[in-house]
């Protein structure tokens, strides 16, 4: 294993592009623990928290001295970004994000994932896809454009093969 000295790192991407699979792998090798937004931002049954509340939790997590955060909520991401030490933008192609979103929803049919607060069963419903879909025009640029004035370290991959192989070089 090289030396790897980033100990607070972004993972964002489109829905489905694999932000949570990286973040727990990325997790395991690095002993880093892993924070995702989805589960902060989410209560059972699909209820979502106050922004008060979520922006609690969230600055929590931010103050502590190692993590890996996974997760869009454009929003907060300069913040995510002004405690981060490197973002690692999954800048895959929404065709593959979308299948993946379904495969996602086969796979834990009737059930939550890991990653996702209790009673919230895998599902792609009609805005999701739609976001999905136009995520390249409408979300794309904005990440770019913030993650740019950070000034923080980005990696951008636009295939799963270029993730898999920089994660087994760490």
């Amino acid at each position: 294993m090289s030396e790897f000295k980033h100990k607070r790192i972004i993972i964002i991407g489109n829905g489905g592009a694999g932000k949570s699979t990286l973040a727990r792998a990325l997790g395991d090798r690095l002993g880093l623990p892993v924070v995702h937004l989805d589960k902060l931002w989410w209560l059972p049954d699909w209820v979502t928290r106050s922004r008060a509340e979520f922006d609690a939790l969230l600055a929590a997590e931010l103050e502590k001295p190692e993590w890996i955060i996974e997760g869009n909520y454009l929003r907060t991401l300069a913040l995510r970004l002004s405690f981060a030490d490197l973002c690692v933008f999954l800048d895959y192609p929404p065709a593959l994000c979308l299948e993946s979103a379904y495969a996602r929803v086969r796979a834990y049919e009737g059930k939550t994932r890991p990653d996702m607060a209790d009673g919230c069963t895998e599902r792609v419903d009609a805005e999701f896809e739609a976001w999905i879909k136009s995520f390249d025009k409408n979300v794309r640029p904005q990440i770019l454009e913030i993650s740019e004035r950070s000034g923080v370290r980005r990696v951008t991959f636009c295939s799963r093969e270029q993730a898999a192989a920089w994660l087994a070089q760490i």
